[in-house]
């Protein structure tokens, strides 16, 4: 990572930091498994048992990624997008907050319009292509950082990319150690016409650096491009 990234992670704007207390939408069973294991099992490569683990991988990621559309329209898109990225081990910082929430126990309660997600984590999280229906509604996400996603794929980015509220509040982006991510799913992100930073660090899936400049020089031609590429 370039000396700008590393100066986010230490000088605090990624920091982890503990979140508020807040009502429990989910038995305690399963919010205790989703804050205190989820990170630990999406961090791991191989199951300590003798199964299928591509199996038992699909139906986790199904479960942690599922989309609740019930508890959308319930909670509004900017809680039940804070309970999908923390059930998959990723953070959320609100918008006019320095403290990261990274507790799915420790979620803020308040009004629905009170808490709107700024920024966005997901360092060695689970977060798939199914779970990104969650991101429809954020209007007011100005960063994103993906780091060792084991399960982002072009398709993700192409997602964002497409989403119209990204489109006009996107500001800055690192994606780092990402193996599933090509060109194809890069160049989709120049629809995120406002956005001013970009980080690529350590993904294998580039092929043409040359052409990705050229992309977002003509683009958006206001873009901090900063790569790290083999």
């Amino acid at each position: 990572m370039g000396a700008r990234g590393r100066g986010r992670r230490a000088g605090g704007r990624w920091r982890r930091r503990e979140g508020r207390s807040f009502a429990p939408s989910f038995p305690l069973h399963q919010i205790m498994l989703f804050g205190k294991i989820s990170r630990r099992l999406c961090g791991l490569k191989k199951l300590p048992w003798s199964c299928d683990s591509r199996y038992f991988w699909g139906w986790l990621n199904a479960v942690f990624n599922k989309v609740d559309y019930e508890r959308i329209k319930d909670v509004g898109p900017d809680r039940a997008a804070s309970e999908w990225l923390l059930r998959c081990g990723a953070m959320v910082r609100y918008h006019g907050q320095e403290r990261w929430q990274k507790d799915y126990n420790n979620l803020p309660t308040g009004p629905l319009d009170k808490y709107k997600i700024q920024a966005i984590d997901a360092t060695d999280s689970c977060i798939m292509s199914i779970g990104f229906d969650h991101m429809e509604g954020l209007q007011h996400v100005e960063k994103i950082r993906l780091c060792k996603c084991h399960y982002i794929e072009d398709h993700c980015l192409e997602r964002l990319g497409q989403l119209e509220n990204l489109q006009k509040s996107m500001l800055e982006m690192e994606i780092i150690s990402c193996g599933n991510i090509t060109d194809k799913g890069i160049i989709a992100l120049h629809h995120l016409r406002k956005l001013k930073y970009l980080l690529l660090s350590d993904l294998p899936g580039i092929r043409d650096k040359e052409n990705l400049v050229q992309a977002f020089k003509t683009a958006l031609p206001s873009l901090e491009l900063k790569l790290d590429l083999k």
